[in-house]
C-alpha cells in the first residue's frame, strides 16, 4: 500500500505540474481525485454448452482508487489520462457437464473431462491507465469513452471440483469421482497462467453534483482474455467486464 500511495502521489505532481505549464496552451485542465467500488465478473460471451447453469454469485470486495486529468481540446470535447489502481475479484459457483479441467486430487494431477460442481475465485490487482475522450453536456455531466491498459501487481484463479465425477482423457476414459467433502473434493490452481496485461475499452459519466463533489458510473470491458494465449486448460475466452460506481472531487 506505501508503494500505491507513492505511485498516485507522484501522478499528482505530474499533474499538477502539467497544469501549471498548460497556459502556454491556452487549454482548460482539471484534475479529479477518484473512489469507486466494482461489481464484475471474468467469463466468456455466452455460456457454453458444457457450463450448464449459474448457482451462486458473492459480491468481493473490488475498489479503485486514483486520480485522472483531463484537457479541454474544443468546444464541448476533450481528452482525458489517468492513473488508478484498483482489483478485481469474483467468486461463484457453476454445474458442468464435460467441462475439460486439470485438478490435482490427492498426489495425482489429472487431465480430463469434468461434470459437477465448480467453484471459482478469480482476484487480480493492477495499475491501470485510462486514455479517453470527454463530451461535456454541461458544467456538470460529462461523458468519457475510450482504450485502458492495465499492468498486474497480483493475480490468482482457483478453485474446487466436486460432487461429480472426471472422465480421464476423454468421454470414454476411466471415471474418478470427485465427493462433497473436502477430503474427496479436487482443487486447481492456474494463477500462473494469467496474463500480466489488460487491454480493454472503458465508457462511463461523471455528474459534479456540488461544487468539487461528484458520482460516476463506469463500464469496463477487457479485450484480450485473462490467459495466456498458449493456456488451453479452460477452453472458453475469459473476458473481465465489471462496472465501477465512484464518488470524485475536482482538485482544480
Amino acid at each position: 500500500m506505501k508503494t500505491t500511495t507513492t505511485i498516485l502521489a507522484a501522478a499528482l505532481m505530474l499533474l499538477v505540474n502539467f497544469q501549471a505549464k498548460a497556459g502556454s496552451w491556452g487549454k482548460d485542465i482539471h484534475v479529479k481525485a477518484r473512489a469507486g467500488w466494482s461489481v464484475g465478473a471474468t467469463a466468456p460471451l455466452g455460456l457454453p454448452e458444457t457450463i450448464r447453469s449459474i448457482d451462486g454469485y458473492k459480491l468481493t470486495p473490488s475498489f479503485l482508487i486514483g486520480a485522472d486529468a483531463q484537457v479541454t481540446l474544443s468546444g464541448k470535447w476533450g481528452l482525458l489520462a489517468g492513473l488508478h489502481f484498483e482489483n478485481k475479484a469474483m467468486d461463484g459457483d457453476v454445474t458442468t457437464k464435460a467441462y475439460h479441467m486439470v485438478v490435482r486430487k490427492g498426489d495425482s494431477m489429472l487431465d480430463g473431462l469434468f461434470t459437477g460442481k465448480v467453484h471459482q475465485k478469480v482476484t487480480e490487482w493492477m495499475f491501470t491507465i485510462p486514455i479517453q475522450a470527454t463530451y461535456s453536456f454541461s458544467d456538470k455531466l460529462q461523458l468519457k469513452a475510450g482504450p485502458y491498459v492495465s499492468l498486474l501487481t497480483s493475480k490468482s484463479f482457483d478453485g474446487i471440483a466436486s460432487d461429480g465425477y472426471l472422465r480421464q482423457g476423454d468421454p470414454t476414459g476411466p471415471k474418478i469421482l470427485m465427493g462433497t467433502n473436502e477430503r474427496e473434493w479436487a482443487t486447481y490452481d492456474f494463477s500462473d497462467d494469467m496474463r500480466n496485461f489488460h487491454v480493454g475499452v472503458g465508457i462511463g459519466l461523471d455528474w459534479r453534483f456540488y461544487k468539487n463533489l461528484g458520482m460516476s458510473v463506469d463500464l469496463n470491458w477487457g479485450l484480450n482474455g485473462i490467459f495466456q494465449s498458449d493456456f488451453k486448460t479452460v477452453e472458453q475466452t475469459l473476458f473481465p467486464i465489471y462496472g465501477t460506481i465512484g464518488v470524485f472531487y475536482r482538485l482544480f
